[in-house]
């Protein structure tokens, strides 16, 4: 298998079928895999995805039972996966799971051993300027070039994913596999990725600036772990 691409999924039972279509267009190869993790969803997840999926012989699911967090659901998703490559990208149909194969092109082109990042564009004002905001404290506070850090899809090798050690279970994973790549010294490149509409439901974060300060604390608590465990 070359490319495993693992889609976390957390209540987004009403995404899922149009999600499912956008996935099948990814089977122009058959080298590429879809594991979709039901991340300890507590509404219909399940069952549609039973319905549902042996329509798309490509793509395959596991459960958590609990939900732990976004970095622990997408990390159980890695684990279970069998490509050389791999990578995440939301379930939200925000993005297109179709641009991995823009991602993937970047690994033919330049070997296994790099790391690949969307660049989104098309997103509202204001959270552009958050954006802005917290890619220059990270760069500032981590000494690398961190910028638009959440982005999707994030691509990398198998052989850089056994290398993590305690990777993070909340949202501060886009961060650590970030960070993690440019202390290995891999090239990273990234690539423009539309950035659209929630397809149906509410964002899990990104709902206020209440939710917006909860989320930057988090992270500036992370960072400050990260600079710290790294500067020893």
């Amino acid at each position: 298998m070359r490319f495993s691409l693992v889609i976390p999924c957390y209540n987004e039972s009403a995404c899922l079928p149009l999600l499912l279509e956008k996935c099948q267009e990814l089977f122009v190869r058959p080298d590429i895999e879809v594991v979709l993790v039901d991340n300890g969803s507590t509404d219909c997840t399940a069952e549609v995805l039973q319905n549902i999926l042996p329509k798309y012989p490509g793509c395959r699911s596991i459960r958590v039972e609990k939900n732990q967090g976004y970095g622990f659901g997408i990390v159980s998703g890695l684990k279970a996966a069998k490509g050389d490559i791999l990578g995440w990208t939301h379930a939200d149909m925000q993005t297109d799971p179709q641009d991995a194969l823009l991602g993937l092109r970047l690994f033919e082109k330049y070997g296994d051993d790099i790391f690949v990042k969307g660049r989104r564009y098309g997103r509202p004002f204001m959270d552009v300027i958050f954006t802005v905001g917290m890619s220059i404290f990270e760069t500032l506070l981590l000494a690398r070039p961190m910028w638009d850090i959440n982005a999707q899809p994030t691509m990398f090798s198998r052989r850089f994913f056994e290398s993590w050690s305690a990777p993070p279970d909340d949202f501060s994973l886009d961060l650590f596999v970030y960070y993690h790549a440019q202390n290995n010294d891999l090239a990273v490149h990234r690539f423009p990725v539309k950035f659209g509409i929630r397809a149906h439901g509410i964002s899990h974060w990104n709902i206020n600036w209440t939710a917006k300060r909860k989320f930057i604390l988090r992270t500036l608590d992370y960072s400050l772990q990260l600079k710290k465990k790294t500067s020893k």
